[in-house]
């Protein structure tokens, strides 16, 4: 696995060696300690989940309210999306940037996103399957998000807007400016 920076703090490209032959092929697609390591903190993922969703559908921006702040390592399983950060961490270098990678089922990268920052992916291609661990559980009363079309944010989706398709719930996000932003140690 090699791992890699991004312009976002704390936000990690993870690459995996794949194996491949004409029988089809093997990576390994999570090493706790070489992955602890490099990120420079434990982590104990305790929940993955799993979606499959139609080109256009955008789910996003989320994120979890403290004391169920969630880190979260993502990748595509099958099929294309874009995958989109906003760092809401208000102590960070990058607060209020955002950060959008190609996510696909054929080079298997993932991507790391730390606690602190909001996250959503769109997808590209006619279908995708779409993973991620994450190191806290599900709790719906501390769900929260940011609206998908934030003007300070300016995200390009990569899709025609109508083309994108929202669950109700991810168009009554609020904008970054009156989002809740996180501050302090997210770490503890």
């Amino acid at each position: 696995m090699i791992f890699k920076k991004t312009n976002i703090s704390g936000v990690v490209i993870c690459k995996p060696n794949i194996f491949g032959d004409e029988r089809g092929y093997f990576f390994e697609s999570f090493n706790k300690l070489a992955f602890e390591k490099f990120i420079g903190h434990e982590i104990d993922f305790c929940q993955d989940n799993e979606s499959r969703s139609n080109h256009g559908v955008l789910r996003g921006l989320h994120f979890q309210r403290p004391p169920f702040t969630q880190s979260k390592l993502v990748r595509v399983i099958e099929g294309s999306v874009l995958d989109v950060i906003v760092d809401l961490r208000e102590d960070s270098e990058t607060f209020g940037k955002s950060l959008s990678i190609k996510l696909n089922g054929k080079s298997k990268e993932q991507l790391f996103v730390p606690k602190g920052l909001a996250h959503g992916f769109i997808v590209l291609s006619e279908e995708a399957v779409f993973s991620y661990k994450v190191d806290n559980y599900y709790a719906p009363d501390y769900e929260d998000g940011v609206i998908y079309n934030d003007k300070t944010l300016d995200i390009d989706w990569n899709v025609n807007v109508k083309n994108i398709k929202l669950a109700e719930k991810d168009m009554s996000h609020k904008y970054f400016e009156d989002a809740y932003k996180f501050s302090g140690e997210l770490y503890k």
